[in-house]
């Protein structure tokens, strides 16, 4: 979904950019406000991957966190317990034996949650990052296309240009008005002219 934005973010700089005034060879004049304004929404759409991924990982610290209050819930449960159990009963030392026993097996469990939600959010991350950066690539790669294509139109106009002010120069230089009429038309013909071929 990001990369369409994106593609139809260019699509649109790349009109304001044939609409615009063409005053020199490589040098086309648009609106500030127009260019500004696509381009800042090409910057917005790409990070939307990254700031999922670091949803993600604040949804992976509050689940760690979650955990930990219910371990120690659970801990503070089962101290309670035992010490209640302590003041009612005669089997003390088995009773501490029990309590050591849950309390580690509830710290053994947070570990390996916790380092399980660490790894996966490390995963994520990776992933949203180099996501977000072949997305980054192609954009960039492909506004570097379409200045090519233009900057290959504008020089083969320029050309065009030049050829027809050495063909008047010479029909000036000549004084032979009649040769004028007499020379082929074709070589300005519309199929001269270099037309718009942009990628999609």
């Amino acid at each position: 979904m990001t990369q369409l934005r994106i593609k139809e973010l260019l699509g649109r700089a790349n009109l304001i950019l044939d609409k615009g005034f063409h005053f020199l060879p490589g040098f086309v004049m648009v609106k500030s406000s127009e260019m500004e304004a696509i381009l800042d929404r090409i910057d917005a759409s790409i990070p939307e991957d990254i700031k999922e991924a670091e949803s993600i990982l604040r949804r992976r610290e509050e689940m760690q966190i979650e955990a930990q209050q219910r371990a120690e819930r659970i801990i503070m449960d089962a101290r309670n317990e035992a010490e209640k159990i302590l003041s009612e009963s005669e089997l003390l030392n088995q009773v501490q034996r029990e309590a050591e026993k849950i309390k580690e097996q509830v710290i053994s469990e947070c570990q390996e949650l916790r380092e399980k939600t660490i790894e996966e959010a490390k995963q994520i991350k990776i992933q949203a990052e180099d996501e977000a950066h072949r997305t980054k690539q192609g954009a960039e790669n492909y506004a570097e296309q379409i200045l090519n294509n233009i900057e290959g139109d504008l020089t083969q106009l320029h050309q065009i240009v030049k050829n027809g002010q050495l063909y008047l120069e010479k029909l000036k230089t000549s004084g032979n008005e009649a040769s004028v009429y007499s020379q082929p038309q074709d070589q300005y013909t519309e199929s001269n002219y270099p037309s718009a071929n942009y990628p999609v």
